[in-house]
């Protein structure tokens, strides 16, 4: 069973910046494919990013791309989402979640395993 927690959630200006950690306690961590979805009010949750396991591919999706960054540290069972110039359409819950294998998966049917989500929240 992987425990997936996130942290780095907060309320910042358009334009500013956050980050966001996902720490995990699974030790084959650096098995996993790794992911970011967020979800906001009345709407579904959505992908954001996802990383392989080596960390030498990522995806994002289009409404993200050139503004935030996923990154893993696999020695500290830790993934981050770097993301720079926020936008209020970027408020919403986001959860990490993890699955085995390598690969592009942006489903939430595709990942096992789903932290509990932290807010962010990015006033005009």
């Amino acid at each position: 069973q992987v425990q997936l927690v996130e942290s780095g959630g907060g309320l910042v200006q358009a334009g500013g910046s956050l980050r966001l950690s996902c720490a995990a306690s699974e030790r084959t961590f650096n098995t996993n494919t790794m992911g970011w979805f967020r979800q906001a009010p009345g709407k579904e949750r959505e992908f954001v990013a996802s990383i392989t396991w080596s960390g030498s591919r990522t995806y994002y999706a289009d409404s993200v791309k050139g503004r935030f960054t996923v990154s893993r540290e696999n020695a500290k069972n830790t993934v981050y989402l770097q993301m720079n110039d926020l936008k209020p359409q970027d408020t919403a819950i986001y959860y990490c979640a993890a699955r085995g294998g390598t690969g592009y998966f942006s489903r939430q049917a595709e990942y096992n395993y789903w932290g509990q989500g932290t807010q962010v929240t990015i006033s005009s």
